[in-house]
């Protein structure tokens, strides 16, 4: 579910280099829980209903598995798919 990924802008930053694994993780987890009207940052991947996601992700993982994956390497502690597993946890 490509809409519940960082914006292709925070992915680029990050992947240059130019913000810390912390500010990447704050900066992932506000644009997941912002409620923009169009979503303005992804020019090819439109970011729009992460929240219904995440809700709807939240009500699968209370009826059994749900699988997160990401591009990034597994052992990658910095995996913006750590925050959005412990976002689906926290319901």
């Amino acid at each position: 579910m490509a809409n519940l990924g960082p914006s292709e802008g925070l992915l680029r930053l990050r992947m240059a280099g130019k913000l810390t694994s912390s500010e990447f993780l704050r900066r992932y987890k506000a644009e997941i829980r912002e409620n923009p009207p169009l979503d303005r940052r992804n020019p090819n991947i439109k970011n729009h209903g992460q929240k219904f996601t995440l809700r709807l992700l939240q009500t699968l993982a209370n009826r059994g598995t749900v699988t997160v994956m990401c591009h990034c390497e597994e052992s990658s502690k910095t995996c913006h798919r750590h925050t959005l597993k412990r976002l689906i946890e926290s319901a």
